[in-house]
């Protein structure tokens, strides 16, 4: 029996995955979580094989959850469930640990087969996650700016694009003030930007905001 918790904000999206499990035996819904703090709380308890995550999360978004778990549940296989394009987040969130990222509006067939992959200990990379992986193999001129990012970095630039300063930052990710700083700068010369207003332009522009 493959134990699952399933954290997601909306609770009609939470029925629907409890639906598409229920169709089978080998399953098992043990848990659901509403905010990330919830999400960070079922880990911790350690009642579930396999944890679905959203990445729009309120209170703290999905990819702070995992950072999270990661630090405290190395193990656990997390399985990100979004409503966002994979070139948008995938490969940053498997930089991050996730074992693997489906689209919400994948078949059910599709997100039987994804659990039980990483409930095996593999990484579930579905196609379209497989030919971003390719091309950033390739370092396609193409790839976006954001990919290049480490996952911390990743964490400080979604915060300086959402408008944060730096000390609300530090304060948010426990990090002094002259580490965020540190992270602003290199995240500035990876990408080519001069100011946060242009992180927030491309962050916007790309659809990384919630």
């Amino acid at each position: 029996m493959i134990r699952v918790a399933i954290c997601d904000d909306h609770q009609i999206v939470r029925a629907g995955f409890k639906q598409i499990f229920s169709s089978s035996e080998d399953f098992d819904v043990v848990a659901e979580a509403g905010t990330g703090r919830e999400a960070l709380e079922i880990a911790r308890r350690e009642i579930c094989d396999v944890l679905l995550l959203d990445i729009a999360m309120p209170d703290q978004s999905g990819i702070d959850t995992l950072r999270t778990i990661r630090q405290g549940q190395p193990d656990l296989p997390v399985l990100i469930l979004s409503g966002y394009p994979a070139q948008q987040y995938a490969l940053n969130l498997f930089k991050m640990g996730a074992n693997g990222y489906l689209n919400k509006e994948c078949e059910a067939d599709e997100l039987i087969s994804a659990v039980r992959t990483v409930y095996q200990g593999r990484r579930y990379v579905s196609s379209t996650v497989g030919e971003l992986l390719a091309q950033s193999f390739d370092r396609d001129p193409n790839t976006a700016l954001h990919t290049e990012l480490s996952d911390r970095e990743f964490q400080v630039f979604l915060r300086l694009a959402r408008g944060a300063t730096v000390s609300d930052i530090g304060v948010a990710l426990s990090l002094s003030i002259k580490t965020v700083s540190t992270y602003r700068t290199r995240i500035m010369e990876k990408m080519g930007m001069q100011s946060n207003s242009d992180l927030t332009y491309y962050a916007m522009k790309n659809n990384l905001l919630d």
